[in-house]
This record gives C-alpha cells, sequence and structure tokens, in this order.
C-alpha cells in the first residue's frame, strides 16, 4: 500500500467492507431549524406580483379559506362605511387593513373588481333556481328575485353605496354587468325562447324588447323610483298583464 492510497507505513490498514456488501449509506442532515414554510393563507413573498400569485394559485390549486375571505370583505365594508371613496380602496389598502398580505388576496381574486363585485354578490339575494313548470312561473320567480334584490338595495346602506359609486367606476361596473347583470338577462330571455316554442308567446316578437317590458316595471321602482311601493304581489301582476298582450291572437 502507498501514501498515495492514503495508508500510513507501519499502521495496520482499516478494515474494509465485506465483499459483495455496499458500505453503510451516511446518516441524513438534521433539519434546518429556519423559519417553518408558508401555511395555506400566508404569503410565499409580500412582494409577490399579480401574475406570480396567480400562476402559484393555478399550480397549487389551493383552496379558499372563508375565514380570509370573511375578513377581506370586512376590511372592504369598514372602510366604506368609514367613508372612504370607492376610488381610493385599492388592494394594498385593503390587505393592511384585513391584516393579510397582498399576495393572499391576488390568489383569490384577479384584482380590485373581481373583489367588490363578490362581494356585492354576497350582499344580494341568491339568484333563483326555476321551477320549469310553466313560462308564467318562471318569470314570477325571475322578477321576484328582481323585487328581493330592490328591496335589499333599500336595507343595504353598502349596497346604495357601492351602487352609487359604480356608475364614476367603468372597469367596475363592466365588471359587474358581465358577471352578474347580463347572465340575468340571458336567463330571462330563455325563459321567453321556451315560451315561444310552447305557444304561449307570439313568435313574431322581438324577444330582447318583451323581456325589457318585463323587467322594466321592476327596475323602474327600485331603481328610478327608490321610494315606490313594492307590494309582494307586484311581480305576477307585471307577469299577468305582459303575458297576456304577447300571447298568440286568435
Amino acid at each position: 500500500m502507498s501514501l498515495a492510497d492514503g495508508q500510513i507505513p507501519g499502521e495496520p490498514a482499516e478494515p474494509g467492507p465485506a465483499p459483495g456488501r455496499r458500505p453503510p449509506a451516511a446518516p441524513a442532515a438534521p433539519a434546518t431549524t429556519g423559519a417553518p414554510a408558508p401555511g395555506p393563507d400566508e404569503d410565499a413573498s409580500p412582494d409577490a406580483s399579480p401574475e406570480a400569485c396567480a400562476e402559484g394559485a393555478a399550480r397549487r390549486g389551493r383552496p379558499r379559506s372563508e375565514g380570509v375571505e370573511r375578513a377581506v370583505f370586512d376590511a372592504v365594508i369598514g372602510l366604506l362605511e368609514g367613508g372612504v371613496a370607492l376610488g381610493d380602496v385599492s388592494i394594498e389598502r385593503i390587505a393592511r387593513t384585513a391584516g393579510v398580505g397582498k399576495a393572499t388576496i391576488y390568489r383569490r381574486w384577479a384584482g380590485k373588481e373581481d373583489l367588490l363585485v363578490e362581494l356585492i354578490r354576497s350582499v344580494e339575494p341568491p339568484d333563483p333556481e326555476l321551477p320549469g313548470t310553466s313560462v308564467r312561473d318562471d318569470l314570477v320567480v325571475l322578477l321576484e328575485f328582481m323585487l328581493r334584490r330592490g328591496l335589499a338595495k333599500r336595507t343595504s346602506a353598502l349596497l346604495r353605496n357601492m351602487f352609487a359609486q359604480m356608475q364614476t367606476h367603468p372597469r367596475l361596473w363592466d365588471q359587474y354587468h358581465r358577471t352578474a347583470i347580463e347572465p340575468r338577462r340571458r336567463l330571462g330571455i330563455e325563459v321567453l325562447e321556451r315560451g315561444v316554442a310552447a305557444g304561449e308567446i307570439r313568435a313574431d316578437l322581438d324577444l330582447e324588447l318583451v323581456n325589457d317590458l318585463f323587467v322594466g316595471p321592476l327596475l323602474l321602482r327600485t331603481v328610478l323610483q327608490p321610494d315606490a311601493d313594492l307590494p309582494p304581489d307586484l311581480p305576477a301582476r307585471v307577469a299577468d298583464t305582459i303575458l297576456d298582450g304577447v300571447r298568440p291572437r286568435g
């Protein structure tokens, strides 16, 4: 054995591993004692960009936390009720008020408009489930929803405040119109199309206009005349009156 082999002359050689056996593996390094990994509702980086947060959410499939959402919604409500203008309600300000990081918010909403629209819809009555028993019944249910929504706007300072300010924020209004108003409008037209197919509504009518005739009285009394009477039987009366005029003649 030479010095190049690491053996000092005159000293006994250390026993090597038995033939056919591998030397034992080195023990694993102890776990680091640094800060724990972020939890499901903690920020991996407080300065993460919205794009990075969106990519992370898609990659991890992170479930939503009702507690975090409630804290964020309460923060927005508190800011608005405290007199903060809608244009001054930023993601950074919401995060600071809610006690969460901006990345936590961006993992759940693409931006302020998405967050505010979801807040509005959480306060509004839930969208109706149509019975499907008849065109009249479906129309009455849709109009009853509009009635409940109008009453909610009258009794909710939050909704009154947000709808009043939304008119001066086109991006927010467009987002609400696209995700809330337009689907409801399409639903009403689909009911009318079923009425045409069933022979309950004339086929020569402009269904967009007919839909406006149905929703117009409710919009008039809830938006343009916020102090107008809203009796419980108003939806049925509106539906019966208009259906009487759009039924097939003869």
